[in-house]
């Protein structure tokens, strides 16, 4: 603390937080070294993505997870659950609140005895109705202290920017007009961590979540959380001098809960956040969605290969956050350097014809460039540069299994299990385009579309659970087994092979991307001729290990020498 605060201030924050920390110790914390395993699944769902006019939402989705996933999820990341004034939550009015229309704490806690529970800590900033700028407008404590105020005529082009709303917003307050940082919208009012009592603040917060049973933070947009003049004020070293305290109060206060960093940045920015093994567990991998997303729309490997066989191993008590879709869109800054500008503009081109809009942030230079993808997943993968086709279900399907199959823990948005499709008419209604993959079931309307086995929803998650089911059985798929990419002869193919911890499990994860019958020639995986291989989702036995075997479109294999069932 003494690299980014006074020597005075730095040993008085050290003593605030170890009596913090004292305070919240538990009695019968143990450490618990094995933070993951191969069992680990994850649900990403809002407080009211399911609805029952008669109850709360928050009790309405405890039901559900507990009818139809149980035995599917072991942890559930609620999305932003407390009273807030606009972004779907992300504005927060009260960090210690659970949102009255959501439900109260008696349900949340419900949730956390059947699932591991993951909250938002959103960090970056707060409402504009939040009480502590109410404080900055009346120049009352301890708010007044608590905001960044700029000059308006400072230059701060310099500034990366994810939206293309104005930096600095005007505010009336008892000492005239001031003009606060605004990163992400004129209702979301940056906090200034050069503040120690700021971070003191958001402390206390951390370690009520612990009380109330969070076993894993995500700390929101902490990328941005340091602002210096004259920099980018993006990944500063103060910000990850941040993160690295409140792994460490993590530690003493439960080491089985782990710290997530959600940087929707560039791969080697996003990397960085593993710190020299003493900053995130665990880190959103957010170039996959552009990259899966691509390859398919393509019907190639070629850059999910290359990405892969550039992705270190995640350090030894860390781990990658697998995901495919979330609430917001699909981000395209992880994916640049990474495609090809042809390719970067077929992708855009299919997704505004699948349905999808496209959202857009300000450079530096004063120009704008797509930030994000607004889509359900289901419907983005409706067809391929080529148009809409027949495949929809498989392409989905295939998706998710390569997800299932690669190093790190996977986390599936509850509308990419439900194969839900575009909310059109609610980014209509909105004006905001990530409503489109925001959509709110009605339970009764939900249930009948999973009771039909006809319907896309059920064929979906009915297969889905059926996957996940064989994953959670495999050591291979542990979140720190070795990982290696292959080199199949054809591009269609992306495949990769994964080892247990113990060596005594492979698995030759391999699929097809295309929308055409692709040829594996086993022998290109090198099988162990002395050992006995089989498909863990087809249930077919490969007697000899130079075959051909035929992949339909879409199709996906899991070939292991050792079945666990």
């Amino acid at each position: 603390m003494d690299k980014i605060y006074s020597e005075t201030v730095a040993t008085w924050l050290i003593t605030e937080v170890f009596e913090l920390i004292q305070k919240s110790l538990s009695p019968s914390g143990q450490e618990n070294l094995k933070k993951w395993n191969h069992n680990d699944i994850l649900l990403i769902t809002y407080g009211d993505s399911i609805v029952d006019s008669q109850r709360f939402p928050l009790e309405v989705l405890a039901e559900f997870l507990e009818n139809y996933l149980e035995d599917t999820v072991t942890g559930i990341h609620i999305l932003s659950f407390f009273p807030y004034s606009s972004d779907d939550g992300f504005a927060v009015i009260d960090y210690l609140k659970v949102n009255s229309k959501l439900g109260n704490w008696k349900h949340i806690k419900r949730i956390a005895q059947h699932f591991n529970l993951m909250v938002d800590l959103v960090i970056n900033h707060v409402s504009s109705q939040h009480e502590w700028f109410e404080q900055f407008k009346q120049n009352e404590l301890p708010g007044r202290n608590y905001f960044i105020t700029a000059d308006p005529s400072e230059d701060l082009s310099q500034v990366v920017r994810p939206r293309s709303s104005p930096l600095l917003t005007p505010v009336e307050t008892t000492e005239g007009e001031k003009y606060v940082w605004t990163t992400f919208s004129a209702d979301q009012v940056d906090v200034d961590f050069k503040n120690p009592d700021v971070l003191i603040e958001y402390v206390k917060i951390i370690l009520y979540y612990v009380q109330v049973g969070a076993r894993y933070i995500c700390l929101d947009a902490v990328g941005f959380l340091w602002k210096q003049h004259g920099t980018n004020c993006m990944h500063l070293p103060e910000t990850h001098a941040i993160v690295r305290l409140f792994r460490e109060i993590l530690q003493l206060v439960d080491p089985g809960i782990s710290l997530i960093t959600e940087t929707n940045v560039p791969n080697r920015e996003n990397l960085s956040y593993f710190g020299n093994r003493n900053e995130a567990h665990m880190i959103y991998n957010f170039s996959l969605p552009p990259l899966l997303l691509n390859a398919l729309m393509q019907g190639r490997s070629d850059h999910l290969k290359t990405w892969m066989m550039s992705m270190p191993p995640a350090p030894i008590g860390c781990a990658y956050f697998n995901f495919t879709a979330s609430h917001d869109g699909i981000g395209m800054r992880p994916a640049e350097g990474l495609l090809a500008p042809d390719e970067y503009e077929q992708l855009i081109t299919a997704m505004r014809n699948f349905g999808g809009k496209i959202s857009m942030r300000s450079r530096p230079d004063g120009t704008e460039s797509p930030y994000e993808i607004n889509i359900s997943l289901f419907d983005a993968l409706k067809g391929t540069v080529k148009g809409e086709d027949q495949w929809q279900v498989e392409r989905f399907l295939c998706s998710q299994t390569i997800m299932m199959a690669l190093e790190g823990i996977p986390a599936f948005y509850i509308h990419s299990l439900l194969a839900t499709h575009n909310y059109t008419k609610g980014g209509e209604e909105t004006g905001h385009n990530r409503t489109i993959n925001r959509y709110k079931w009605d339970l009764e309307e939900l249930e009948t579309a999973l009771a039909d086995p006809t319907s896309h929803h059920a064929r979906v998650l009915n297969e889905l659970k059926r996957l996940i089911k064989i994953r959670r059985q495999q050591t291979s798929f542990h979140p720190n087994a070795t990982q290696y990419a292959l080199h199949p002869m054809s591009s269609a193919l992306f495949a990769f092979w994964r080892q247990s911890l113990t060596r005594d499990q492979s698995i030759f994860s391999v699929h097809n991307l295309s929308d055409q019958p692709q040829e594996l020639r086993l022998n290109d995986l090198n099988l162990v001729s002395t050992d006995d291989w089989y498909d863990l989702i087809s249930g077919h036995r490969f007697t000899d290990d130079r075959a051909i075997y035929d992949l339909a479109p879409y199709q996906s294999v899991w070939i292991t020498n050792k079945a666990y069932i």
